[in-house]
């Protein structure tokens, strides 16, 4: 048996439902579970280098305030909860620009405190995994967020971002050549980039998925959902892409789609 977690990252209070819904809903419909990387507390200011807003900031009014907490859309908040098949992830707080890449301990676990609190507060089950903003973290954020989540997703560990003493735990891993890893009773994912992503082809997508699903037992596919919707129009081919995925996944039987949480009740081999 494979394992697969599919993780959407950067829905936020500003997510169209009806982007979720057609890009999920033959997920949904086939009991495979979404994980969404949610931002507790999105800011609306952080942009991509040439200045327009970033993409998953989509259809921000204009005199939005600064931050807008996820429990303030409760229709997005409604429709989540009603789709079990969502899983919700903390995803950062305010999403800002490496926010947990930095070595103010007292910060970080503000932002990861008052994030999970946004959450509980808006309805949804305290989350069991957390992904960092463009998957950066430090050496001082990596050491509280394993204090707070069993499960840390993120594209990759360098040794001189890892608490010291994780070094012979990562040492080991590096030897043995394996994926996923484990410090104490934390669960470290990597993954093998965003095979999903608008900026790879289309052409070659669904054969490079089924051959990272291939290659380990566990495999964690990273898509955004934002890439899907330019200009807040439907990708109509991209969006073909991920549901041919969504097919590959449901019909091969030695394949079994799992959340993050089902790692901490679910026996799944990390490598």
């Amino acid at each position: 048996m494979r394992y697969v977690i599919l993780r959407d990252d950067d829905t936020n209070a500003l997510t169209p439902i009806e982007c979720l819904e057609k890009l999920y809903r033959p997920f949904l419909d086939r009991g495979l579970p979404v994980n969404l990387a949610t931002i507790p507390n999105v800011s609306t200011t952080t942009v991509f280098p040439d200045g327009r807003p970033e993409g998953y900031l989509m259809g921000m009014p204009k005199g939005a305030s600064s931050t807008l907490p996820i429990g303030g859309n409760s229709n997005l908040v409604s429709y989540l909860l009603q789709n079990t098949g969502f899983n919700i992830v903390q995803h950062g707080y305010h999403h800002d620009v490496f926010e947990f890449d930095r070595d103010d301990r007292e910060a970080i676990i503000f932002r990861l405190e008052l994030g999970t609190r946004l959450l509980l507060q808006a309805g949804f089950p305290r989350p069991q995994a957390f992904v960092a903003p463009y998957d950066r973290f430090s050496r001082t954020s990596l050491a509280a967020t394993a204090e707070y989540f069993p499960v840390i997703s993120a594209g990759w560990y360098e040794r001189r971002r890892l608490p010291f003493a994780w070094w012979p735990a990562y040492c080991r891993k590096k030897m043995l050549g394996e994926y996923h890893w484990r410090v104490g009773k934390t669960h470290l994912l990597a993954h093998p980039g965003c095979l999903l992503s608008a900026q790879r082809s289309r052409a070659g997508m669904l054969a490079e998925v089924k051959r990272a699903v291939q290659s380990r037992p566990l495999t964690v596919l990273v898509t955004h959902w934002w890439e899907y919707f330019p200009e807040r129009q439907p990708d109509e081919d991209f969006i073909r892409q991920l549901h041919c995925t969504a097919a590959y996944l449901a019909e091969n039987p030695e394949i079994k789609v799992i959340s993050f949480a089902d790692l901490l009740t679910t026996p799944v081999p990390l490598n």
